[in-house]
């Protein structure tokens, strides 16, 4: 790929690994292996940051200022934020001639309301602790959107997305803006994941620490990597966890139910937050890949008027899988939170000359 000094390099660090990847204006990507490949000519360097607290709330260039407040808001998600803000000190110093733009996966969700986004604590927790619901993925989030509307013409204006991945969760998208979604003030709540456990009951914790003895690290510890698909069948691989159910493992089973009626529980009450139901999209690993999580949900919500064609449902790849005549919409889309990224990155450099925001 040529450079064309229109091409972001994205950083998209987790708790487990780091991609890079440099994408132009035409959404193309190739990966590197190290910062030290980094083309010249970029137009910047964009960093994929988990969480935005109550003051990030759309893309801004990095600063040592900047850094200092990612510092503080990493406290809210020290697993995720902590290697994306070392990554971009590294980054800074490997490519300082470069600008470079923090784009975070809490800011699609910042017009969710206030009845939405209040946990029922006491003030002082909300103002000086920063405890609210912030909801994530919303770089997934926004791109699904956007693809659905080209896909379809247009954008229903009742869309739930199911972003179903390591991480999961679902968003309410009213018009074009989130107004409700499964994560709340960390990336660990809501629906079952891979190794989190997704909603409890907060006396769970609270239990293992005050009544068994249990240290709070390793309460945090397995709540985030050793709970979800992880503890109910012993695989965080959803492709293994089914492929053992279709051979008739009880375990593997009972762990599919578990984590299908969490889902179509959490999809089925952000209707509430919508008045209804026009279309819903899969995306993530999971969500593009998992022909029966599709099917499975559709079953568990025809009364809401979800329904899938077998026939498209199979067949894989990016597209409507609705049944002829559904009275919900439903599409499947591939994850491209790096050309949402690169663009946001464009747009604050001055180099999009003009890009769909």
């Amino acid at each position: 790929m040529t450079v064309t000094g229109t091409d972001v390099l994205v950083v998209n660090a987790g708790s487990t690994g780091v991609k890079l990847d440099v994408v132009d204006a035409g959404g193309r990507s190739r990966t590197l292996r190290a910062l030290a490949d980094a083309p010249g000519g970029l137009a910047g360097v964009g960093h994929r940051v988990v969480h935005g607290g109550g003051r990030f709330t759309a893309p801004v260039r990095i600063d040592d200022d900047v850094l200092a407040a990612l510092d503080e808001v990493g406290a809210l998600a020290p697993l995720h934020n902590g290697p994306a803000v070392r990554l971009a000190r590294e980054a800074r110093a490997a490519l300082p001639d470069v600008p470079h733009v923090a784009v975070f996966d809490t800011a699609f969700h910042a017009t969710m309301p206030d009845e939405a986004t209040r946990y029922a604590v006491p003030d002082a927790w909300v103002t000086g602790a920063s405890v609210r619901r912030y909801g994530f993925h919303g770089l997934s989030v926004e791109w699904a959107c956007e693809r659905a509307a080209a896909v379809l013409g247009g954008l229903p204006s009742r869309t739930v997305v199911c972003h179903l991945g390591g991480g999961a969760s679902v968003t309410a998208v009213r018009d074009g803006r989130s107004v409700d979604t499964s994560m709340g003030m960390s990336p660990l709540d809501g629906l079952v994941m891979a190794t989190r456990a997704g909603a409890i009951d907060p006396d769970v914790p609270l239990h293992m620490i005050l009544r068994r003895g249990v240290p709070a690290a390793e309460v945090e510890d397995v709540l985030n990597h050793a709970s979800g698909m992880t503890a109910l069948a012993g695989t965080a691989d959803m492709r293994e966890v089914e492929a053992a159910g279709a051979a008739g493992d009880a375990r593997a089973r009972g762990a599919l139910d578990v984590h299908d009626h969490r889902l179509a529980a959490v999809v089925a009450g952000m209707t509430a937050a919508l008045g209804g139901l026009d279309l819903v999209v899969f995306t993530g690993g999971a969500g593009e890949g998992s022909s029966r999580t599709r099917a499975a949900l559709a079953g568990r919500l025809a009364h809401l008027g979800v329904a899938i064609d077998p026939g498209r449902n199979a067949h894989g790849g990016e597209g409507e899988v609705s049944a002829a005549g559904a009275a919900v919409r439903t599409l499947v889309v591939h994850a491209r939170e790096d050309v949402v990224i690169a663009r946001a990155v464009r747009r604050v450099t001055g180099h999009d000359g003009g890009e769909r925001a």
